[in-house]
């Protein structure tokens, strides 16, 4: 189902361009505020957070507004990490929670994700529904359901987020190990430390100095040089990279070699299965998984359950087969039975864990799976009209999967929060990946390329 606003991740894009705009933020509050109040249930509870951008002091009292045009109560979270808002919007009774952020994006872009009271994003047929309102030209000019609402600013939101998260360490503590943690000048940058440290590892934190506009620049999820240079300096352990809103990680190990999303579901996959902890035996990733993880998980007689991109889609199938792990090589990580949405901080813990219960460095662990070659590119385009309707494009993609057949793949898509298309293939051999991505990515150029 397709919508004007939004992506695979909530509303995104340039920070006061269309659609985020105080006037669209605005208008996003009061259909929150209609939409999630329909069970006649009486006032409706919504939580608000933000990232550390600059333009999260423009979005926030702007959504905000709009809530309370309609009656809401409104609970300011100030600036914690997307999964700490999901946690906190169940914890409170919220109808529903608002999370201001662009994720991995720079700083001049933000966004808006929207949570429902269970503490799990909304559907694709949800998100729809809630568009309809944000764009009825009647909603403006319409009376508000009752008296005006109120607003407070709840003291302590990170502090209760992290008391959740450190509990996910049950039993066991994380003495003796040494930890650089990277917290992109995000969303983590107050909590992230201090949990760490809490639980008895020795960190070294970096990324923890925001001022709005430096988030995720050169630090973070993906900039994981700065803490591969440090686990080496300090001869730590481990290295943690989170985004700017937290709810993905990137690890480095202990030589300062940084581990692929893909190899960190397979350890914690293999982890829980020699557990009894993997729900049916069953790991849930995305179509941009290395098909080395495929072979890898079969080897111990787990299966893959393949979705399309998007964390929200992962964790739909989940939610609907009673999956307990699941997750992106981007980094978002998903444990079921701890939360309702990718958490770099919770999943950091439960590696962490693994390395204490079997006694292994990461990099053992990450040696669980070999990735077929693969390349990955990501092309400006002016437009983004269907793929099928560029004859150019589809015959370069159709003459690679011909020559590849069951040794490779390919996948071209649209990025869901920017004006880019990704070309990614895989294949056994690394020249065909090479040759291929060249003339896929040529097609690209010559067709839409900006």
């Amino acid at each position: 189902m397709s919508t004007q606003l939004f992506g695979t991740d909530g509303i995104r894009g340039r920070a006061n361009e269309w659609p985020i705009t105080p006037e669209v933020a605005l208008r996003v509050g009061r259909a929150v505020a209609r939409f999630m109040g329909t069970d006649g249930s009486g006032s409706v509870k919504v939580l608000i957070g933000k990232d550390t951008r600059e333009s999260g002091a423009m979005l926030e009292p702007s959504v905000a507004a709009g809530l309370i045009s309609e009656g809401a109560e409104v609970l300011l979270a100030g600036a914690v990490p997307t999964p700490a808002v999901a946690y906190l919007t169940q914890k409170l009774g919220c109808n529903a929670g608002v999370m201001l952020t662009a994720s991995h994006n720079p700083y001049q872009d933000n966004g808006i994700k929207i949570f429902g009271a269970d503490g799990f994003k909304l559907t694709d047929a949800l998100e729809a529904e809630v568009e309809k309102i944000i764009l009825d030209e009647s909603l403006p000019n319409a009376a508000p359901v009752g008296g005006l609402g109120s607003v407070e600013q709840l003291d302590g939101a990170g502090e209760s987020y992290a008391k959740f998260a450190k509990k996910a360490l049950t039993n066991m503590a994380l003495s003796g190990l040494k930890v650089v943690l990277d917290c992109a000048h995000g969303a983590a940058h107050a909590v992230g430390p201090g949990i760490f440290t809490d639980l008895g590892a020795e960190v070294i934190s970096l990324g923890v100095a925001p001022d709005g506009r430096n988030i995720n620049e050169g630090f973070g999820a993906l900039h994981p040089e700065k803490a591969a240079a440090l686990v080496a300096e300090h001869q730590a352990d481990i290295g943690i990279c989170f985004d700017g809103d937290a709810d993905r990680v990137i690890f480095v190990d202990e030589n300062g070699q940084v581990i692929s999303g893909d190899r960190v579901l397979c350890l914690c996959a293999k982890a829980l299965k020699a557990e009894g902890k993997l729900k049916d035996d069953y790991l849930v990733a995305t179509v941009m998984s290395n098909l080395g993880l495929r072979d890898a998980l079969a080897e111990d007689g787990i299966k893959l359950d393949v979705t399309g991109v998007g964390d929200r889609l992962v964790i739909e199938s989940m939610r609907k087969n009673g999956y307990s792990l699941g997750g992106e090589n981007s980094g978002h990580i998903i444990f079921a039975d701890n939360a309702t949405t990718g958490d770099g901080i919770m999943s950091a813990i439960e590696v962490l864990a693994i390395m204490q219960r079997t006694g292994k460095k990461l990099s053992e662990l990450a040696a669980c799976m070999d990735e077929y070659p693969a390349l990955l590119e990501a092309i400006a385009v002016k437009d983004k009209p269907p793929i099928d309707s560029l004859p150019e494009l589809v015959g370069a993609i159709s003459a690679a999967e011909a020559d590849m057949g069951e040794a490779g793949r390919v996948l071209v898509r649209y990025s869901g929060t920017e004006k880019k298309i990704r070309v990614l293939v895989e294949a056994k051999c690394a020249d065909a990946a090479k040759r291929h991505t060249e003339a896929i990515c040529a097609a690209v150029n010559a067709t839409i390329g900006c």
